[in-house]
Parts: C-alpha cells; sequence; structure tokens
C-alpha cells in the first residue's frame, strides 16, 4: 500500500448543497436565545428597580421641599387652616390635633405615622396604616417644629409609585428583551450553520465510503480549528482501516491458498484409492492423507494461536524457566539435526507457559529444518544501564543458530510476515505453514521483547534468530 501524504488529504471543503440536520442548531439556537431573554430579562428587572428608587428619592425631595417650606411658615406663626400647596400636607399639634392641611387631604384624621425621634427633627418612610385619599399606602417625610407641648409635626405624603412608575420604560423593555433574543438566535443560528457545515461535509463524505472504497478521504477546513483536527484525525482512521483491510484480504486470500494445498491433497490421494480399488495400497494411501492431514492441522492450529494473540494480547503470566523449557523442548520432540544446548543457570522471565514454549518450539523447529547438520541454542542474561530498553534492569537472551545458508539482509524482516516462505525455504521445507515466525514474534511482543534475525557472530554460515525478554 502507497503512503500517502497528509497534505494531500487536506481538500478545501464546498457547500455541497446538503440540508444540515437542524437538530444541533435548533439546540444552540434555543439556548443562545433563552439565556440571551433571561440575561436580558434580568438587566430589565434591575433597570426596573434602579428606576423604581430613583422615583422614590425624586418624590421624597419633593416631599421634603415641600414640608420645609411649610415648617418654616409654622415657626413664623404664619401658619392658616387651610395650606395652598399641592399634594397632601397635614400640620398636626402636639395634642394631635389637626392645625392645617391641603384641601387634598382635609376631612381625614391624623397622619399614623411616628415622629421624629429625640434629638432629631426629620424621619421619612413608608406606611400603609395611613388613612388619606390616593393610594394605599404612602411614602411619608415629617418635620418637627418646636418642643414639648407647643410642637407642630407637618406631614407630607405621597402615594406609593408602582413596580413601573414610567410606562414608557416598560414598554422599552417589552420591546427590547425579546428583540434582543430574537437578534441572538438569528445570529447564533446563522453562525452554527457555518460552523457545522465542515461537519456535515464530513459526514456526507464518510457516508459514501464503503469498504470498497476505502481510498476515499473527508474534506478538511482550510483553517486550523477543532473541525480541521477531527478530520485530519477521521483521515488517519481511514488510513489505518484501509491497511488493515488490505492486510485482512492479503490474510485471507493466503490462508485459502494455505488450506487449498492439503485439501487438494487429500482429495487427490482419496480420488486415486477410488478410482482403482484393487491396484491401490490402503496403507500408503493413509499415510498419504495423514501426511496432508497433519498439514491442514498445523495451519488451523497456528492460525488459531494468531487469533488467540490478536483478540487477548494480555497474557496471563508466571515466572518461567527459559532454560528448562529449552531443555523440554529439545528433548520433546525427534530432531533431524544435532542440538547443541548451552547455558545451564536458571534464565527466569515473567509469562505465558504455554506461550513462550510454542514461541521456542517454533523457533527450533525453523532452525532444524533449514540446518544442514547442526543447531545451537544460548541462553544468558544481559544487564543494563538504567531501566534497559525492554523496560527491565536485565534482559533474558536466547540464540538459535543453525550452520544452514543463512537469510539475505533484504528478506529478513520478510521472513517474520505471515505466510511468507522465501524460494529456497519452499525447497527445502515443503512441510511449513509460514506462520511459525510470525506468531513467535507477536507473543515475544506480547510479552514486551524483540526478536530479529541477524547474521552468526561466528561468520559461518546460517541463520541467527535473538530473542530478547525482560527477564525478572
Amino acid at each position: 500500500m502507497k503512503a500517502r501524504d497528509p497534505a494531500s488529504t487536506r481538500i478545501p471543503w464546498t457547500r455541497r448543497g446538503v440540508l444540515l440536520d437542524p437538530a444541533i442548531r435548533v439546540r444552540v439556537t434555543a439556548w443562545a436565545a433563552l439565556v440571551t431573554g433571561i440575561l436580558a430579562l434580568g438587566l430589565y428587572i434591575a433597570a426596573l428597580a434602579l428606576v423604581h428608587q430613583a422615583h422614590i428619592n425624586d418624590l421624597k425631595s419633593d416631599l421634603s421641599r415641600s414640608a420645609r417650606q411649610i415648617a418654616a411658615l409654622s415657626r413664623a406663626n404664619r401658619i392658616v387652616p387651610r395650606l395652598v400647596s399641592e399634594g397632601l400636607i397635614q400640620v398636626v399639634d402636639g395634642r394631635g390635633a389637626i392645625v392645617a392641611s391641603t384641601h387634598g387631604i382635609a376631612g381625614y384624621p391624623p397622619v399614623n405615622f411616628a415622629p421624629p425621634p429625640p434629638m432629631l427633627n426629620y424621619r421619612e418612610g413608608r406606611s400603609c396604616e395611613i388613612d388619606a385619599p390616593g393610594g394605599r399606602c404612602f411614602v411619608v417625610v415629617v418635620y418637627r417644629v418646636g418642643e414639648g407641648p407647643a410642637q407642630r409635626l407637618v406631614y407630607s405624603l405621597a402615594p406609593e409609585p408602582g413596580i413601573v412608575p414610567r410606562v414608557d420604560v416598560a414598554l422599552a423593555g417589552l420591546v427590547i428583551v425579546p428583540g434582543l433574543a430574537s437578534v441572538v438566535g438569528y445570529l447564533t443560528w446563522h453562525a452554527a450553520g457555518r460552523v457545522l457545515r465542515p461537519v456535515e461535509d464530513i459526514r456526507a463524505e464518510l457516508d459514501e465510503i464503503t469498504a470498497t472504497d476505502l481510498e476515499r478521504r473527508v474534506p478538511v477546513p482550510d483553517r486550523s480549528d477543532e473541525i480541521a483536527r477531527l478530520a485530519e484525525s477521521v483521515n488517519a482512521t481511514l488510513d489505518r482501516l484501509e491497511g488493515a483491510v488490505a492486510r485482512l484480504r492479503g490474510f485471507v486470500s493466503d490462508v485459502s491458498h494455505e488450506l487449498r494445498s492439503p485439501l487438494t491433497g487429500l482429495r487427490m490421494e482419496l480420488e486415486l484409492a477410488l478410482s482403482d480399488p484393487e491396484e491401490s495400497d490402503a496403507y500408503e494411501t493413509l499415510e498419504a492423507v495423514l501426511v496432508n492431514a497433519e498439514r491442514l492441522h498445523a495451519v488451523l492450529d497456528d492460525l488459531l494461536a494468531i487469533a488467540r494473540l490478536e483478540a487477548d494480547p494480555n497474557i496471563a503470566k508466571e515466572r518461567v524457566d527459559l532454560q528448562a523449557l529449552a531443555d523440554q523442548e529439545v528433548l520433546n520432540r525427534p530432531r533431524r539435526s544435532r542440538f547443541t544446548v548451552s547455558g545451564g543457570d536458571p534464565v527466569i522471565v515473567q509469562g505465558g507457559r504455554s506461550e513462550l514454549a510454542r514461541l521456542v518450539t517454533n523457533l527450533l523447529d525453523n532452525a532444524d529444518r533449514h540446518a544442514a547438520s547442526e543447531v545451537t541454542v544460548t541462553l544468558g542474561v544481559e544487564p543494563h544501564d538504567g531501566a534497559g530498553a525492554l523496560g527491565s534492569a536485565r534482559t533474558a537472551v536466547i540464540e538459535v543458530y543453525d550452520d544452514g545458508p543463512g537469510v539475505a539482509p533484504a528478506d529478513r524482516e520478510r521472513v517474520f510476515e505471515r505466510f511468507t516462505r522465501l524460494a529456497e525455504g519452499r525447497h527445502r521445507d515443503a512441510g511449513g505453514t509460514g506462520l511459525g515466525l510470525a506468531i513467535a514474534r507477536d507473543i515475544a511482543v506480547a510479552h514486551g521483547g524483540t526478536l530479529t534475525l541477524t547474521d552468526r557472530p561466528d561468520g559461518r554460515p546460517g541463520a541467527r534468530f535473538v530473542l530478547r525478554l525482560p527477564a525478572v
């Protein structure tokens, strides 16, 4: 698969006439309009409160001015029973009798409002217990003139204004609050549409991409923001998906080819035996069938091992002595070549016993098939400075040498690919599955280790497999 330049995936997005799903736009617009309306309503209520308080202060100032004027007339003994003044003003003597009042409050009882406290001549406030025309509650200002029985109290009062003292302010609020919410909602609707348009382009492109058309990529906006990074991440995911699908197709093709050979052999042997039962040798036929069945079983066994590693890479681990494991695997099976195992001291790692046994067996089988006459296995432990390359202070090392023809440097990574068998390997080893070394490397990686193929250090022909695992 060709590598794709990331810059080539930056396709300028265009408006393609596709209607955006309004769900997000509606929600964003509704929330923006709602929040704006709530804030505007709060500001409107605060403005009404300020206007109301300002009106109260102005009213108190007017009442205080009118009361001072009447108090000045009282000090000069120029007070008359019928006061000529605007508003509601009443003068009461020390016995509580009404001395004078304006026309508007004439005939009403004395104002029921406490006089100023001692040492003070002025008091203002609010009361709803006053019998006077114009309202239920009143704003009251009272002045004391004189002391003792000769004192007089000058009351100036007016009906308390309502919550909305000015109609123009109320009408302005009724227009401004919904108008501001509508403007913000309109702007949010269009802004959300512009922001979500690239997302819709990405979604529409993804809807059109199928498993047979994985070379296509989603458009990337010509700006550096979250949506552009999302598009780049989607394209990177599509790159990985395309590679995975290509590997899967190749794997399925290889599996089909590898399974076809033993199945074809089985069928051919059985057809030959059935075509001439009297001339066929039953023992030879069964022996040939068994060989092909064993090859088929080996392929299926290796495929099952790969599937298990890919399905659950977290292997249950225990302490395993690689020295004892290698000795056991060498003794368990008959070998074509002569094996020499050197080391002696225990080499302890933490891993799955069955998985590590399969890894070592695959290395030994591979070396046995390709060796001329001799295979050497060495085990040891390498110290590291600090944590080491494998995350451990020490590394367990297994080296498997053979005296065969070796592998060219250009092919040393290919031998770890699944179903890869070199031409020389096919000639010498017709029974291999091409999965042993791939499984061995997968097991090594699952244990936090590495498996590599290098030249022999003594310069002799042959292959040298080096396995490194974190040691306990």
